[in-house]
């Protein structure tokens, strides 16, 4: 399914038949990410005294109970109510069906960029250099939402338990320069913009949403943050047409599958 799109005066063409999923498919029997050592997902077949929902076991039907912890178990796409005490939820907050993103690579390393709490020796980041260095020439138009893929990038990133190998995250000089380039959906494949353990503080979160000791702006309501997506080495840095899809979860946060779709122009 081929359109023709306008971006700011300029014609792009699109398939819509070609998108890559960026999201990581969550095995309910099989390894899957982990982040904070929290339960695996996981599914069961219902069952009383009167049903069971498994045709393998006689059962009419499959009919199954899921468990599931979002912000830990796979790609997930949160809101500001993440991290305020309004209860603010995705589903009102990710209204944008069709975003102009720009796809990114970057190589985590040491830096002496600014992070609260105070940094660790062996911390690696995600840099306002790296960033300004691959985004200072991209259009505005083209970061209305931006995917970060992090470098080495391996397909361990499906099964990492996190908490027991660490992962990357932003500085907060990034997260400025990201605020005052306009982002308003950062799609990462890391388990969490900041540090693990970061003493609660969760300094990247509040500076992207400019939500000052996680004080609810209603300004930044409709910015969201997906983690723990997988971007195949194959796809190319660039532009892209990005929509998420998420369930109808009335929460902070949900499981979410990104695609994007790459555009040329006419």
């Amino acid at each position: 399914m081929k359109a023709e799109i306008t971006i700011n005066n300029t014609v792009y063409r699109v398939d819509f038949s070609k998108g890559s999923d960026l999201s990581i498919p969550l095995r309910f029997d099989g390894e899957q990410p982990n982040t904070y050592g929290v339960q695996k997902a996981s599914s069961e077949p219902y069952s009383d005294e009167n049903f069971i929902g498994d045709t393998r076991k006689g059962g009419v039907c499959n009919f199954e109970t899921y468990h599931i912890t979002p912000h830990c178990n796979g790609t997930h796409t949160e809101c500001i109510g993440h991290i305020t005490k309004e209860r603010i939820d995705i589903l009102s907050s990710l209204k944008d069906l069709m975003i102009p993103a720009h796809l990114v690579s970057v190589t985590v390393q040491k830096t002496s960029e600014k992070y609260v709490p105070e940094l660790h020796e062996d911390d690696l980041l995600i840099t306002r250099a790296q960033l300004s260095e691959k985004l200072d020439e991209v259009p505005d138009e083209f970061l209305e939402a931006l995917v970060v893929r992090t470098l080495p990038n391996t397909s361990e990133k499906k099964t990492q338990n996190y908490l027991e190998n660490g992962s990357p995250f932003f500085t907060i000089d990034a997260m400025e320069y990201l605020k005052d380039r306009g982002v308003k959906h950062l799609l990462v494949d890391v388990p969490s913009v900041d540090r693990l353990l970061d003493e609660g503080i969760l300094s990247a979160h509040n500076t992207f949403w400019d939500t000052e000791n996680k004080k609810f702006n209603p300004n930044t309501k409709h910015k969201t943050i997906t983690e723990m997506i997988y971007v195949h080495n194959q796809i190319q840095d660039g532009h892209y047409l990005l929509t998420i899809q998420i369930p109808a979860f009335v929460s902070d946060a949900a499981p979410s599958r990104p695609i994007i779709f790459a555009i040329h122009e006419r």
